[in-house]
C-alpha cells in the first residue's frame, strides 16, 4: 500500500516475474526465482494468478477464450474439459452467462471478473491484483472486494493486493507493508487498521486516516 508513485506496481512486477529487480531476490517458498533456469521460472510462475487494473482481455477473445487461454498453453487438456473448466471458473465469479461475449460488451466490473476467472485458470496457489478497485463505482467495488474475500477462503489461495483504496485494504488486508515514493523503500509493516491506530509514523497514520500530515500533527499538538 502506499501513495502514487511509491513503486507498489513495480514491486508486484518483480513479483510475478514481468520485472527483473535491481537488487534483493524474489524467494518462492525455497526457491530464489531470478536465480532459476527459465524452464524453472516459468514453473513457478504457474502457481501465480494475476488480475491486471483493467483486467487485459484480449480484445478479439470471447470471454470464454480468454478464460481458456492458460489452460491451451500450459496443459494438454482436451476442448470438453478446458470447456468445462472454463465455465467452472467463469461460475466462480458470476460471469458464465458471458462465456460467448466479447470483452468490449463488457461493463469494467464484468471485465475485473472475467479477468480474475482467467487469473482462476490453473488453480493458483498465490492470487495477485494490481489496484483491483480502480474505475469501479463504490457499490461494484465493495462487491469485488466481497468476491475476493470468498476466493481466498473457498479456494484456500494466498491474496496479494496491491492498492491505495482504503475500503479495500480494510476489507481484505489482514497484513501490509506500506511504501514511500520519497525513501523508494518500505517504512511500516502492519495490519491496515493497525496502521491507522498506531503507527508511529505520521505520513503512514495520516494517509491510513485520510488526512494531511500537517493536518494531524496540529490535531496531536493541541491535545492536552
Amino acid at each position: 500500500m502506499g501513495g502514487s508513485g511509491c513503486g507498489k506496481s513495480t514491486v508486484l512486477k518483480s513479483m510475478i516475474g514481468l520485472l527483473r529487480p535491481a537488487a534483493g531476490s524474489i524467494v518462492v517458498d525455497t526457491d530464489d526465482y531470478w536465480a532459476g533456469s527459465a524452464a524453472r521460472r516459468t514453473a513457478i510462475g504457474r502457481r501465480f494468478g494475476v488480475l491486471f487494473q483493467s483486467g487485459a482481455l484480449w480484445s478479439a477473445l470471447t470471454v470464454g477464450e480468454n478464460v481458456a487461454l492458460p489452460l491451451r498453453m500450459f496443459t494438454r487438456l482436451p476442448d470438453t474439459a478446458i470447456n468445462r473448466l472454463v465455465r467452472l471458473k467463469l461460475s466462480l465469479v458470476g460471469m458464465e452467462h458471458a462465456v460467448e461475449q466479447l470483452p468490449a460488451e463488457l461493463s469494467g466490473g464484468m471485465r475485473k471478473r472475467a479477468g480474475l476467472a482467467r487469473a482462476l485458470a490453473l488453480d493458483p496457489d498465490v492470487l495477485f491484483f494490481d489496484e483491483p478497485s480502480a474505475g469501479l463505482d463504490p457499490i461494484t467495488s465493495s462487491r469485488l472486494d466481497d468476491l475476493i474475500l470468498n476466493l481466498r477462503d473457498g479456494l484456500g489461495a494466498t491474496i496479494v493486493i496491491v492498492s491505495h483504496e482504503l475500503p479495500s485494504l480494510f476489507a481484505i488486508a489482514d497484513d501490509g507493508v506500506f511504501l514511500d515514493a520519497e525513501t523508494k523503500t518500505a517504512i511500516a509493516h502492519g495490519s491496515p487498521s493497525a496502521l491507522r491506530d498506531s503507527c508511529p509514523d505520521p505520513q503512514v497514520e495520516a494517509f491510513m486516516r485520510r488526512e494531511r500530515p500537517e493536518a494531524l500533527t496540529a490535531g496531536n499538538q493541541t491535545q492536552p
